[in-house]
């Protein structure tokens, strides 16, 4: 829970500070910490690292220094990290990187989601799909996949805080919840 407050803070902060920027660097600072969180995601021993309290500050940025050379970000993004090593939050990235995905999505008025189908979907019903939630919403949306044969049939459809499950696993719980009740 903490964690998540202080990747919120971090991500703002720095999302605000690319607001104040030319138009670009809101989204080179999204990719820039994306390639980042990425490079710590096929190397979680970084991550171990960076949450290990044996470990010094100097010897954390000293490591991060290591990774900021092969990802190359902007000046902003490596000063950023620099200053996560200082405040020793480094095993934050992720969680910051996340943050600062949603708050730019916001910004771009993107509405990413999840649907989730008992049987994969032609790459033309997902479009279909997309297109129609698109047109309901006025925004752009990108969509994951993914198939769960426990669902039976139907869909479950997740974007933001709103799930929609219109599946039949879902409707025989509420039919099954019904009879309980005797309706």
């Amino acid at each position: 829970m903490t964690g998540n407050i202080v990747a919120r803070r971090y991500a703002k902060a720095l999302f605000t500070v690319a607001q104040t920027q030319d138009k670009g660097a809101v989204a080179q600072y999204g990719g820039d910490l994306a390639r980042l969180a990425g490079v710590l995601g096929e190397a979680p021993e970084l991550t171990k690292i960076f949450r290990n309290p044996i470990f010094t500050v100097e010897e954390k940025r000293g490591v991060i220094v290591k990774v900021l050379d092969k990802v190359a970000p902007c000046a902003m993004v490596r000063n950023f990290c620099l200053l996560l090593a200082d405040k020793n939050r480094l095993a934050f990235l992720p969680e910051i990187n996340a943050s600062y995905g949603i708050l730019l999505d916001s910004a771009q008025g993107v509405l990413r989601g999840k649907l989730v189908t008992a049987v994969r979907l032609s790459d033309v019903i997902q479009k279909n799909v997309v297109d129609k939630l698109q047109k309901e919403s006025g925004k752009k949306v990108v969509l994951d996949y993914d198939v769960d044969q426990d669902i039976i049939g139907g869909l479950m459809l997740k974007i933001g805080d709103k799930i929609l499950d219109a599946s039949i696993r879902a409707q025989l719980q509420i039919l099954k919840e019904n009879i309980k009740r005797g309706e």
